[in-house]
This record gives structure tokens, sequence and C-alpha cells, in this order.
């Protein structure tokens, strides 16, 4: 295929290593430096551009890709209070679109794994949930679209749960913990070079059961995002990471 990339910071360049080397053309690369190059016309010579730049450009980098009829792969978080407008737009344009908190296969097993548990924990109420991620300082949105989705897998099965609250802390002094007893609680973390540590913990009087994901590098996240820009390549509508990987 010929892809575009919106964003070329550390994961597109790994984005972009993990294409050719699955004998993928990059044909478009945009950065903060060049989004003069951003055009219809450009985007056009791609079949499928994959986006992971920030909060701030995400959305307009998607337009632009609706309006060239590219389907487009979706790898930036922290706008998902937009989803209703995008999903909208996306199906009157009848243009394409996945997105996904995180596009790693072993991430999605992951949330899999995570949401049969939660259903599991209705039988044993005297266990308390909370969620813990660690990211690198670098990460621009707290809680991890990640976290978001690992709390909303438990809240859609544990009837106990209703909505996540979160605290951005760190190691050496531990935020106040101000989460309802109906509330999951998230706690961040920004520490250098932690390319993404995710834990669900269940805590009792008499144990601790804990589901983790540690992920060692950004290669995960990048060889997923690549996949679902071969899945999505030849498709019409708006998708999820959920539809690519079929895991209910």
């Amino acid at each position: 295929m010929k892809i575009a990339l919106l964003g070329y910071g550390k994961m597109g360049k790994i984005i972009e290593k993990i294409a050719t080397d699955r004998k993928h053309e990059i044909v478009l690369k945009i950065d903060h430096d060049n989004q003069h190059d951003l055009t219809a016309e450009n985007l056009q010579k791609a079949d499928v551009a994959i986006e992971f730049s920030t909060p701030a450009t995400v959305l307009g980098n998607i337009e632009h890709c609706f309006n060239a009829g590219v389907p487009i792969v979706v790898g930036t978080t922290g706008w998902y209070d937009q989803m209703q407008q995008i999903k909208q737009r996306c199906q009157e344009g009848n243009n394409t679109f996945i997105y996904a908190t995180n596009f790693s296969v072993g991430v999605n097993i992951f949330f899999h794994i995570n949401r049969v548990l939660a259903k599991l924990m209705n039988k044993h109420p005297y266990y308390e949930v909370q969620v813990e991620e660690i990211h690198h300082i670098q990460k621009l949105d707290a809680p991890s679209g990640t976290a978001i989705t690992i709390a909303e897998g438990i809240i859609e099965n544990l009837d106990a749960k209703k909505q996540w609250v979160n605290i951005l802390t760190d190691t050496n002094n531990p935020a106040d913990d101000n989460a309802k007893v109906d509330d999951v609680l998230i706690e961040s973390y920004r520490i250098d070079s932690v390319p993404g540590t995710h834990t669900v913990i269940y805590d009792s009087e008499v144990d601790t059961i804990e589901l983790k994901h540690t992920a060692h590098n950004r290669n995960g996240f990048a060889l997923g995002a690549v996949l679902a820009a071969e899945w999505v390549a030849d498709k019409k509508g708006f998708f999820s990471v959920k539809d690519m990987f079929d895991l209910a």
C-alpha cells in the first residue's frame, strides 16, 4: 500500500520502519514543519493515512482525510469528546475511519480479559478495583486513552461502578484519593522513558489480584496501526479496533 503518515514523531518513525519492512511505501510525511504539504492532492497519493499527532491537530487531520476521500487510522487520543461528530461526518460522507486508544495486539487481548474479569467480579463485591497507568513524561494527555478504555470496560461489566475519576500523581508525592464508592479510580504516573504500563488491581482484605500489561517499547503500538491500515484500506465506514480484532 501507499501510506501517508500524519504525525512524524517517535511513533511516526517507528510506523514508517514497520510499514516499509512489510513492503508498503510511505508517500507523505506530515509534521509541524510542513503542514502546508497536507493537501487533498498529496493525500490522494496514498491508499490510507495513519494519524499519530497531538490532540490539538488530530481533528484537522481527520477532516483533511475525509475531504480527500482517504481512509484514516487514528491512534491519537485526547479528543474523544468529539467522537459522535466525527462518526456522523464519516458516515454522511461515506468515508473510512478506524480508531483505537491502543492498536497493540497484546493490549487488545488485555482489554478483552479485563471485561471478562469485571463481569466475574460482580459475584465478589468485597474486592475494590482501580486502574494504574504509567507513561513517559512526554505524554500529553492523562489519563491515557488505554486507561480510559480499561476503566470503561470495567464500568460496562461491573454493576457497582458508574464512572471513572483520574488522579495525576507521582511516586514521591501521591495525591489524595477522592473517589466515591461507585467510581473507578485511575491513577496516572509520568516517569521518564516508560512506553506504557497498565494495571487493573482488585484488592480485598485477604488478597490482591492484578492484571497487568507492560509495553517494552512502542513497536507493538506501531505494528497494530499498520495492521489496522491493512485491514481498513478496502472498507467503508466507521470502525473501532474491536471490529478489527473481533473481540466482543
